[in-house]
């Protein structure tokens, strides 16, 4: 009789409904994981450092997980590379960058271009255009920016990397043509297909605050390097779309999350850590393991992995 009663104070028997209906209506409700995705971000491999055996203990420990990922997004500086560096140089690494994943990796991958990914030389008159369009064809890329649906979710992936006036150095930015492309993309995406965006280059990050002493003349000085320069522009487009649930990225080799509006921001510190010597501020070498869910939510959790014994 007090169950009875306490049920009836509940209102539960006089709308017919029982605790095992509430049970299951929890259950349905409950988002189901759609999609397991292990984000990489500058791995800077190079014949030194142990840096291809570091890369290939990586790959095994996200194969080796409990609940294996779908894919990898590779986002950006896979290899040492970067301007002023020969072109022999970086020819090798390359071709020990694809060794490995073809040793190593078992899962499909997809990447977008990070700038130590792009090859220029001022002395041998290498411009910047010149190499994106290698790292393009060794990423087997018809365009730097493309977009793909995976199991109920859009997944945008943008190119971070525009060439100073000079034709030698970068900063973050999306051209005219790729900001005309995303609206393009995000406009013929359903409202109700949840959008994660992947860049090399965050688009709005906190540690570009700390990771360098920014501070002049009491104001900040935030390079146009380390974070995109067009990040009203690009908020301004996100926030006409409330689909848009995530922006993942690397570069900066820092764990650092913003959440700002609707969107979360997340940068996933490196699968080199400081290029192979140590930690970057507090964060070790790792990945991150994304998990997207039907609901359009998601989890975003940074892996450490251990290299020769030890944390790096």
């Amino acid at each position: 009789m007090q169950r009875r009663s306490l049920l009836k104070n509940m209102g539960l028997l006089a709308g017919g409904i029982s605790l095992p209906d509430i049970a299951n209506d929890v259950i349905k409700k409950a988002p189901a994981r759609v999609l397991r995705i292990a984000h990489i971000t500058d791995i800077h491999v190079q014949p030194q450092l142990w840096a291809a055996n570091g890369m290939a203990k990586c790959l095994h420990h996200i194969q080796n997980l409990s609940i294996k990922p779908d894919l990898i997004i590779n986002g950006g500086d896979s290899i040492m590379g970067a301007g002023g560096s020969t072109q022999s140089k970086l020819a090798t690494q390359w071709k020990l960058f694809h060794q490995v994943m073809k040793d190593d990796n078992s899962l499909p991958f997809y990447s977008v271009i990070g700038n130590h990914d792009i090859w220029s030389n001022r002395e041998q008159g290498a411009v910047f255009e010149d190499g994106k369009k290698w790292a393009m064809d060794e990423f087997e890329l018809q365009k730097p920016y493309y977009s793909l649906d995976k199991n109920g979710w859009h997944l945008i992936f943008l190119d971070s990397i525009h060439v100073r006036d000079e034709g030698f150095t970068y900063y973050a930015k999306l051209d005219e043509e790729q900001m005309e492309w995303l609206k393009k993309d995000l406009n013929q995406t359903s409202p109700q297909t949840p959008v994660m965006v992947i860049s090399h280059i965050p688009i709005l990050c906190a540690s570009v605050f700390v990771r360098d002493k920014n501070m002049q003349n009491d104001s900040w000085l935030i390079s146009g390097s380390w974070m995109h320069t067009d990040v009203s522009d690009i908020i301004g487009i996100f926030n006409k779309h409330d689909n848009v649930k995530l922006a993942i990225s690397g570069h900066t080799h820092v764990l650092d999350r913003v959440d700002y509006n609707q969107v979360s921001y997340c940068c996933n510190g490196a699968v080199c850590g400081n290029y192979w010597f140590g930690k970057v501020q507090e964060t070790r070498a790792g990945y991150a393991v994304i998990d997207l869910f039907d609901d359009g939510s998601f989890t975003n959790q940074y892996v450490n992995y251990r290299v020769k014994n030890r944390d790096i």
